[in-house]
């Protein structure tokens, strides 16, 4: 198996060719909003290498940031629609592709209207160190000797911890197209903790990328023309869905999966799929006897908590679960069952979220009695009558 450096260096190296003239095997076929794109000199179309096209996810005013950024086509497409109150952020590893997203700032920025695109060196599985700082440093502390390099290890945190990259909780939308890939296996968990870690509670991510319906072999690991063709770094379909939820993030959903291959490789089909996932169920779980009621259509659901919803019933759950169930991409799924009496901030205990139950009906009670029906009298339910 290649190390990290060894893979790094062959993206690095096919990736700046990438910069100077274009190789088209590097991509597959998308189909992008034409509108966003009249912007574009021709270099940067040119030369972009994705599969997907996550930039149909972003909002108006959002702080987004573009994981592995290229020449910056996606930025510049997400610069029009988060609009002159929202901000992009490009971070790619490559000089040459930095260069090729720079050059066409100021003028594209003229031409929308507004600058809100900045693009900076890092890697994206280390998105809190700057790497020209660094580089920075280094050219003014060479490292000679074992001194010089524990100088450099003290540099590095400190840079991470006191002017990072990308702050904590800083960003409404992580995108990325096609390079989650291209990423060591070894280094793939803490990208995607580092995906979790950037985004602001309620925060998002959308990331489109290379997937496989089988596990890709060592033998086809080892060819470093695979690996920076975005075949060898694929993960497993499931398990590129579970890498999301397993770094903390929940309503992991694919949105676009491309019916026929993009390659087919020794009987393994490679296929791009686009993932939108969530952060914020991070938090304890309160008892404020509050229910929800699964609208359907399936029989019963589970959410990546391990609570199970079955269809009409009063579901109990704690606060956050209450409110996450309201929150995309569960809205319109489920209905909020309040109680019938708030509970007092001094008597909220924890709730035991590692079981699924339903709510007694004298918790949630909200119809008042009429004063003007008696009891087993009945009424009409003709118009008119106030029932209906």
């Amino acid at each position: 198996m290649k190390t990290t450096d060894e893979v790094l260096e062959a993206v690095r190296a096919r990736y700046a060719a990438g910069a100077e003239t274009q190789v088209p095997e590097l991509c597959c076929p998308v189909d992008y909003d034409a509108s966003l794109l009249k912007v574009l000199p021709q270099e940067i179309l040119d030369r972009d290498y994705g599969c997907g096209d996550p930039s149909r996810f972003v909002r108006e005013g959002e702080r987004v940031l573009d994981l592995g950024s290229g020449g910056g086509k996606i930025c510049y497409m997400a610069s029009q629609l988060v609009g002159p109150k929202g901000s992009v952020l490009g971070v790619d590893a490559t000089d040459a592709m930095l260069a090729l997203a720079r050059t066409h700032r100021a003028s594209i920025g003229a031409r929308v209207g507004w600058q809100n695109v900045q693009f900076q060196k890092g890697h994206i599985q280390d998105l809190a160190l700057d790497l020209e700082r660094l580089e920075a440093w280094l050219a003014a502390h060479p490292v000679r000797d074992l001194a010089g390099l524990e100088a450099l290890e003290r540099e590095r945190a400190r840079l991470r911890r006191d002017e990072p990259l990308v702050p904590d909780g800083s960003i409404d939308l992580v995108l990325s197209n096609c390079v989650l890939n291209l990423v060591d296996p070894a280094d793939k968990p803490r990208m995607f903790r580092e995906i979790h870690r950037v985004l602001r509670r309620g925060g998002r991510c959308a990331i489109s990328d290379i997937v496989s319906d089988e596990d890709v072999p060592a033998a086809l690991q080892e060819d470093p023309a695979l690996w920076t063709g975005c075949i060898s770094g694929a993960l497993r379909e499931d398990r590129f869905l579970a890498a999301f939820e397993e770094a903390g993030l929940y309503g992991v959903e694919c949105v676009a999966y491309q019916s026929e291959p993009w390659a087919v490789v020794e009987g393994i089909e490679f296929r791009s799929m686009t993932v939108i996932a969530h952060k914020g169920k991070e938090g304890a779980c309160r008892e404020h006897n509050e229910a929800v009621l699964y609208k359907g259509p399936w029989r019963e659901v589970h959410d990546d908590d391990g609570h199970v919803f079955r269809r009409g019933e009063r579901t109990a759950v704690c606060r956050k679960t209450f409110e996450l169930t309201q929150r995309e991409p569960y809205a319109g799924h489920f209905v909020p069952v309040p109680p019938l009496v708030e509970v007092a901030s001094e008597e909220v205990v924890e709730f035991d979220c590692h079981r699924s139950r339903t709510r007694s009906v004298s918790e949630t009670k909200r119809g008042v009695i009429r004063p003007d029906v008696a009891p087993g009298a009945g009424e009409s339910c003709a118009p008119g009558g106030g029932c209906c």
